[in-house]
């Protein structure tokens, strides 16, 4: 087998291809033969030791897998040699092949391509937890969405759109502006790079203008930073605010605002919610596999990387300029049977 190995903590530049035994799956466990691998932002941060999970090394990157099951563990039921699934792996993912605990595996549609189901569960699952769960968004409602062009931001869209809230778009360039329509948003609003406070309230004006004179009921906030006040500054009465990443940095928000705007400030932490949660994070995804079959949410791949490439993939989403979703192709195999 092929894996790209963290061996120190760096950037992408410091990963290295490497062969390897095949693995074998133990007790409770599955060997998956990797089609196909989702780049997420977590995969930039792992490898750097600045995440959550810091797996002993050497390790490889790539959180969200789907692929063929190649072998069953002893005392696994409900999987065959043959089936296709989708599992979040943490890290491993980039590799051709992985052994998961059967327990984390997910079969998938037929109908769903590879590519689309490694890109399904961490941004679909993210967004309708979020959503769904945490801001109980309903039909009419003003759903604005920061850094929304993204893998969660773009999810986020479709989710809104499927679940009947207006939606608002907030990207950093034009071209970003326009993919987002094409996801549905009904209005988009970017915002500069460099922030001040003159480009905050200038910011937060905007968002009001496109609000209405109520304001925006739900807050999406993959983005932080200098962004996340102006957003807040644009809630509405009774708003929920969904903390969901800091890519641009951890915001000071004044506490002040909550209160004068009588808005829940609401964390998302989808993984933790799956651990504690399993009967609702199934619910869910019978929910988004049921929107998908309906075509009202699609992930949207604007780049393919080959597996001896991948570290470029994660070069390419550390720079802010991916639309959508990122994916890794592992090299062809024959078809499981």
């Amino acid at each position: 087998m092929q894996a790209l190995l963290s061996v120190a903590p760096g950037g992408p530049g410091t990963l290295e291809l490497t062969t390897l035994p095949e693995p074998f799956p133990g007790k409770g466990e599955l060997l998956i033969g990797i089609r196909a691998a989702g780049v997420n932002f977590p995969d930039t941060l792992i490898i750097q030791d600045l995440y959550q999970i810091k797996p002993p090394r050497p390790f490889a990157p790539g959180g969200e897998i789907a692929g063929d099951v190649l072998a069953v563990g002893d005392e696994v039921t409900g999987f065959a040699v043959g089936d296709r699934v989708l599992a979040l792996t943490g890290h491993g993912g980039f590799a051709t092949h992985i052994t998961i605990p059967a327990a984390t595996a997910i079969k998938f549609p037929d109908t769903m391509p590879y590519e689309d189901a490694a890109c399904f569960i961490f941004t679909y699952g993210t967004s309708y937890h979020a959503l769904k769960d945490r801001a109980a968004l309903h039909s009419g409602e003003t759903l604005l969405v920061l850094g929304a062009a993204g893998g969660v931001g773009s999810a986020a869209i479709q989710l809104g759109k499927a679940m009947g809230a207006r939606v608002i778009a907030a990207v950093s360039s034009q071209d970003k502006a326009d993919f987002c329509r094409s996801l549905g948003a009904d209005e988009t609003v970017l915002y500069a790079g460099d922030v001040d406070k003159n480009a905050q309230k200038a910011f937060s004006s905007e968002i009001k203008d496109l609000a209405g004179p109520l304001g925006v009921n739900v807050v999406y906030d993959a983005v932080g930073g200098d962004y996340a006040e102006p957003a807040l500054r644009s809630i509405a009465w009774a708003g929920r605010y969904l903390v969901v990443g800091f890519p641009a940095g951890i915001p000071k928000i004044p506490l002040n605002l909550p209160l004068l705007k009588g808005c829940q400030i609401v964390g998302v932490f989808w993984g933790a919610s799956v651990l504690r949660d399993p009967e609702g994070h199934a619910k869910n995804m019978k929910n988004l596999f049921g929107l998908y079959e309906d075509a009202q949410i699609n992930p949207k791949i604007s780049a393919r990387y080959p597996l001896d490439r991948a570290a470029d993939a994660l070069t390419h989403l550390s720079s802010r300029s991916a639309l959508g979703k990122i994916v890794v192709i592992m090299p062809k195999r024959e078809k499981v049977s």
